[in-house]
Order: structure tokens, then C-alpha cells, then sequence
């Protein structure tokens, strides 16, 4: 749910199409809305670009399925010509060269860029603070954080600036802050959508997706991004496809799904285990089989942290060294924690990591889909790195331990899409993760969709 006034990306396609409203009326009313954020999510609002091409909308020069959305883009992301700062100080200079291949095909499909949104530095942390930017709040709550590291991206969606934000995700950094924030967001299978150009930051792990003020909108953004692109190696066939068909599938008959709130890695809180089961009654009442299902038993974060952190050295660590004033104290510890991993130990990581998607692939064999927690708590305060504890076990202040849920489907490529399925003990959103085999994120959408259709109907 956002306070959009238009409601989703999809309804406000549909009446652009229709000529209800036109695009320039709703690119003036979300640059409005992104020029007075309240909350720090935009780091840029881009009026004249998104009037140009509003205009163009409106005129006919330009069409396709997102023709007149408005729509933010993580600072992260490449955008030709405008500022690509990754938070940080030492690239507050830097204007990226072109845009990312999945940025063309937005605005090549008539998507509004109203508004570049905050990220950690470097995407370092769950939530969003730099030295750059600031702070982003939650819009839910504005003493909380909104998660990260695409915390300006959820906070966009879920204050009403934009219906549609695209945000990236390399160990939960779309889940985190859509599920703090209270909008869907989608991990699309690591492939799916091409990364290229941009900053590296973790290549084997993270990917790029959206993050949307419906499940429905999450597919129809991933019908425009997906795909391979010849320069980037890295991606992929797009699977099964089914995208848009598979969100408005209202048959839960055949989807085979297993409930597993703490996917055995974490301590949740109680009223999280509450509204995951309140979640998997409804996914019940659609007619899915609900299965039982052995999940991998290692610890993920130790896989993690040795992937990661080389990763992220070979992508910042000439940054850090060049401009060790101009980076801050977490995002420079960080960068230096991966300085010493030798290559064999990388490759070690990488055969111990195959071994582990092997595993979750196995689990899919058996079933379509593993419902979660999408994160362990409510929302934290600001100024926090972590939650206090986690079902009345303290935390220690450190990212690690309290997204041991997101990183699975990091490590092993998998789709996963956090859905917003009500409220927690605080009143703060709290949401399930939906998540499917490789290449199935047909799936992942459709699980999604009967959820979110089951908790409105309820």
C-alpha cells in the first residue's frame, strides 16, 4: 500500500492508455511530491528530463506498457548523464556515461524518471545513511529506519512519491526496505535482469528489480527489464516467463508451497511468526498444498561474508585507497575486510557456494515455493545498524546476523519477492518473502499475487 494518488504503476498505465489523465499532470504531481520529501529517500529530482518526457507521452512519440508512470531509480543505478554518486563522497562528481541496459528499456518503454533515490555507501549497510545525503526515514514511521540499501527506492514507492522505483539487491537490500516500508519488492533470479553498465559491487550476488506499489506492477516491470543484453556475460535466458499472466492467475490448484518462517537460520519475532501464519491461512484458503520440506542446514553468512567481501574489495578498494578521507569509517572497515582474501579461498567460497544452490535447487524438487519472514523484526530506530534483539535474544550491532533471511537467495540465485501482509506489534509493516527456484520467478509472482488478493479479500 503507498499513498499514491493514482494508485499502482499498472492502474496508472491503464489510464494514461485510456487518456483519464495525461503524463504531464502526473509527472508535475510526483515531482511535487519528490521535491518535498520529507523523508531523504531522493537524492535528485529530475524535472526537466521527466516533463520532456512526459510531453512526448502525451504527444504520441512515445508508447509502450509504461508509458507516463512516474519512476524513481536507485542512486546506485547508471542513469546516462545524471549523478551516480553510490553515496559516497569520493564520487560526488561522478556522471555516469550511460545507463544501465535496464534503465534504457524503462524509458524506452515511457517510464517518467521523476527522482534518483539514497543508498549507503556503496550499498554497504540494511539501512540508509550516508554523508552525502543524509538519512532516509521510513514514511511509515519517520523515527525508523526504512532499511537498505534501497531505502530511498521503498521510501519513494510507500510515501506516494512514484508507483514504481527500481532498487538492487546483493543480500536483501530490495527485501529490507520493502518489507520496513511496506510495499512488495522483487529479487529477481540473479540473470534475469542485465546489470550493465554500472558499478560492480558484489557481481556474483547482487542483482537489479523493482520495487512497486503492487505484486502486479513488480511483474509488469520485470516484462520491460528482463532479458539479456550482449554486453553483460552475466545475464541470462529469462526463464519461464509468464510474468503478467502468472499475477493475475486467481488458482491456487497444483502450487505446491512450504512454510518455513525462520528458513531455519534466524531468530524471528513473535509477531512476525504471527503474520507469516496469518499469511500462510490465507495462501491456504487459495488451494495451494502446503508441504513439509528439509531446507539446507549451514549458516549462510560465513558463505556470504566470504563472497562479499572480496567482491566488494576488487570493486571499491581502488576507490578507498585513491580517497581514503572522502569515504567514511563503516563503508571503509568494510572495503578493507575483503583486502587479504586470496583467490583460492574466493574460489573456495564460490565451489562451497555451488554446493549450497545445488541444495536449494533440491528443495525445489519438491516443491514451487518456500514462504518466510522477509525480515526478522519491525523496523528499527534511526541511528541503529540493527535491531536491539531479535525474540528476546540481543543483537550485536552488525549487519550480519539480523538478514540471515535475505541471503539465501543471494547465494543461490533465487527469486524472492517481499510482500507486505500487514502489521506488527509497533504498528510497523512487517512482511513475508515468497521464494521459488531459479528462473521460476513466474512462481514467485504468482505465490505473491494469491497472497496479496488473499489478505485484501480477507
Amino acid at each position: 500500500m503507498t499513498d499514491a494518488p493514482y494508485g499502482d504503476a499498472w492502474g496508472t498505465a491503464e489510464a494514461v492508455r485510456r487518456g483519464e489523465v495525461t503524463a504531464v499532470a502526473l509527472a508535475e504531481a510526483a515531482l511535487e511530491r519528490a521535491a518535498a520529501d520529507p523523508h531523504g529517500a531522493v537524492t535528485l529530482v529530475t524535472r526537466d528530463r521527466a516533463l520532456a518526457t512526459a510531453r512526448e507521452v502525451d504527444e504520441g512519440r512515445l508508447a509502450g506498457p509504461l508509458a507516463g508512470v512516474p519512476v524513481s531509480i536507485k542512486d546506485h543505478v547508471w542513469v546516462e548523464g545524471l549523478p551516480a554518486t553510490n553515496g559516497s563522497r569520493a564520487l560526488a562528481d561522478f556522471v555516469a556515461p550511460r545507463s544501465a541496459v535496464c534503465v534504457d528499456r524503462l524509458l524506452d518503454a515511457g517510464a517518467v524518471l521523476v527522482a534518483r533515490t539514497n543508498n549507503p555507501e556503496f550499498c554497504y549497510r540494511g539501512t540508509t545513511d550516508n554523508e552525502l545525503y543524509g538519512v532516509t526515514r521510513n514514511p511509515r514511521d519517520p523515527t525508523r529506519t526504512a532499511g537498505g540499501s534501497s531505502g530511498g527506492a521503498a521510501a519513494s514507492v510507500a510515501s506516494g512519491i512514484v508507483p514504481l522505483a527500481v532498487g538492487t539487491d546483493g543480500g536483501g537490500s530490495i527485501r529490507i526496505p520493502s518489507a520496513f516500508c511496506g510495499v512488495p519488492g522483487l529479487k529477481p533470479s540473479y540473470g534475469v535482469v542485465p546489470k550493465v553498465p554500472g558499478f560492480r559491487g558484489w557481481p556474483t550476488l547482487s542483482v537489479t528489480g523493482p520495487i512497486a506499489a503492487s505484486v502486479r506492477d513488480l511483474a509488469l516491470a520485470l516484462s520491460v527489464m528482463a532479458g539479456p543484453a550482449g554486453d553483460d556475460w552475466l545475464s541470462g535466458p529469462t526463464g519461464h516467463q509468464g510474468w503478467l499472466e502468472a499475477v493475475t492467475d486467481r488458482r491456487g490448484e497444483g502450487l505446491r508451497v512450504a512454510v518455513v518462517p525462520d528458513l531455519g537460520v534466524a531468530d524471528v519475532d513473535a509477531d512476525v511468526l504471527a503474520a507469516v501464519d496469518r499469511a500462510a491461512q490465507a495462501l491456504t484458503r487459495t488451494a495451494v498444498r502446503r508441504l513439509d520440506v528439509a531446507l539446507p542446514t549451514a549458516d549462510p553468512l560465513p558463505l556470504w561474508d566470504a563472497v562479499a567481501l572480496p567482491e566488494g574489495w576488487a570493486s571499491e578498494g581502488p576507490l578507498v585507497e585513491a580517497h581514503p578521507e572522502l569515504v567514511g569509517d563503516d563503508a571503509r572497515a568494510i572495503a578493507l575486510a575483503g583486502r587479504d582474501v586470496d583467490a583460492r579461498a574466493y574460489l573456495d567460497a564460490q565451489e562451497a557456494r555451488a554446493s549450497y544452490a545445488a541444495r536449494w535447487a533440491a528443495v525445489f524438487d519438491e516443491v514451487d515455493l518456500v514462504v518466510a519472514a522477509a525480515m526478522p523484526c519491525e523496523a528499527f530506530p534511526l541511528g541503529q545498524q540493527a535491531p536491539s534483539s531479535l525474540a528476546g535474544v540481543p543483537v550485536r550491532d552488525g549487519f550480519d546476523t539480523w538478514c540471515a533471511l535475505a541471503v539465501p537467495a543471494n547465494l543461490a540465485g533465487l527469486p524472492a519477492l517481499s510482500v507486505p501482509v500487514g502489521v506488527g506489534a509497533t504498528g510497523l509493516p512487517v512482511a513475508v518473502q515468497v521464494i521459488g527456484a531459479r528462473w521460476r520467478d513466474d512462481l514467485v509472482l504468482r505465490g505473491a499475487a494469491l497472497l496479496e488478493a488473499a489478505l485484501r479479500d480477507a
